[in-house]
């Protein structure tokens, strides 16, 4: 058997980042940046008013209080998008809106709620300070400076910051498109009665929410049966979508295993037997003109997740041009004792509870049992907790290796 750092290097070796596009910024929205971008203007792009209020020189309100409020001839009403015209002069001001520009000799924002909020004269009660509620150009961001560096994750926050700087389409390294299928007769969809001998397709949902999570554009073809030609037909018809296809199902020794007997015969997959607990039987190669990855995945619902994770992730990270691929690994006490098989890398689902205050190490406990068709107990797990090969046996309190999944 191949441990696993074995087939994930020889997966990783044979997965490259996908080519660049050039996307507008919704359209890349979830993507990595490919060039780091420098704004070509100050932001603010003039000096403005963080309040509604009224523009005053320091000095004509130098004594403004309750009991003796300053007034001042209000010498111009400046909108947020219209031109400050008027400059303010002794014993004036103008009054101003959010966002509106700062009219010259202005040195200071009165709120309104410091006023009578008059016109054409106002009174005002309380004094502000040099430079209060003014925003001033370049305080955000100055014209030449780095505002996101290659490889950052284009979120909400980032398309805003783009839109503000005035770029319209940016580089990004595409979303991968991942087709999704499970194999088996014996499955049917949810919503439809359950015949004899037949389970619900749970595989193909959630390794289509999987492929999601990781950032890429998945598609859920849903179940074919043990049908070579059936099999072999889907797959090439999804391939005109595809950077990838995840099969589930089918890659044992059994004499129904189709995908592994179709497959096989095209001298591109390789199946093997991988050291690790569950998900020990796996396939990757290429198929099609363009030589698209595929990933043939076991059946039971806890070994497709495991393998998704350990293996289709990080290929998938990697086609997005990321820098890191795996999940986070921490260090945890275990809460209870275990026992593992000698020999395969063991993943327990499990909840792993941080530190408290971030200071120390935390805690991980199994959840539900080791059997790979327990889909309950993988549902109320946040982590997995590995067992090295070498390791038969975990001593309650013993330090361990811990996989975060969220």
């Amino acid at each position: 058997m191949k441990s696993v750092e074995d087939h994930l290097t020889g997966i990783l070796g044979r997965i490259e980042p996908l080519a660049p596009l050039e996307l507008q910024l919704l359209d890349a929205h979830g993507s990595l940046l490919v060039d780091e971008v420098a704004s070509t203007g100050d932001l603010p792009p003039f000096d403005n008013s963080s309040m509604d209020g009224y523009a005053v020189r320091i000095s004509d309100v130098a004594d403004a209080g309750e009991r003796y409020p300053v007034v001042l001839d209000v010498v111009d009403d400046i909108a947020a998008g219209d031109a400050a015209e008027t400059a303010i002069g002794s014993g004036t001001c103008a009054r101003i809106m959010t966002g509106a520009p700062l009219p010259a000799g202005a040195e200071a924002i009165v709120p309104v709620e410091w006023t009578d909020a008059g016109m054409p004269t106002v009174r005002i009660t309380r004094r502000p300070s040099a430079g209060q509620y003014i925003r001033r150009r370049g305080s955000d961001v100055t014209a030449g400076q780095t505002v996101l560096e290659a490889g950052s994750t284009i979120g909400s926050a980032q398309i805003g910051l783009l839109a503000a700087i005035g770029r319209e389409r940016i580089r990004v390294r595409p979303k991968p498109r991942v087709v999704i299928l499970s194999t088996g007769s014996e499955l049917t969809q949810p919503g439809r009665p359950i015949g004899p001998g037949q389970i619900r397709d749970s595989n193909s949902y959630m390794l289509t929410a999987a492929a999601r999570e990781a950032g890429a554009i998945a598609y859920r073809v849903g179940n074919v049966p043990d049908d070579p030609k059936v099999l072999i037909d889907t797959i090439e018809d999804q391939l005109i979508r595809a950077d990838v296809v995840v099969t589930t199902g089918g890659v044992s020794a059994g004499a129904y295993d189709v995908v592994k007997a179709v497959l096989s015969e095209l001298g591109t997959v390789e199946f093997g037997k991988v050291a690790m607990q569950p998900g020990m039987p796996q396939g990757f190669g290429v198929i099609g003109p363009d030589e698209t990855p595929i990933f043939t995945l076991p059946g039971n619902p806890v070994s497709a997740f495991v393998s998704f994770e350990v293996f289709v992730r990080p290929a998938l990270l990697r086609m997005q041009g990321a820098a890191v691929t795996e999940r986070p690994v921490v260090r945890a006490t275990c809460a209870t004792a275990l026992k593992s098989p000698d020999g395969k890398r063991q993943y327990l689902r499990a909840w792993y509870t941080a530190p408290a205050e971030g200071v120390g190490e935390g805690t991980v406990e199994p959840v539900g049992g080791t059997g790979s068709h327990l889909l309950g107990s993988l549902a109320k797990a946040n982590a997995l907790l590995t067992v090295p090969a070498d390791v038969t046996e975990v001593a309650e309190g013993a330090d361990v290796a811990v996989m975060l999944l969220s």
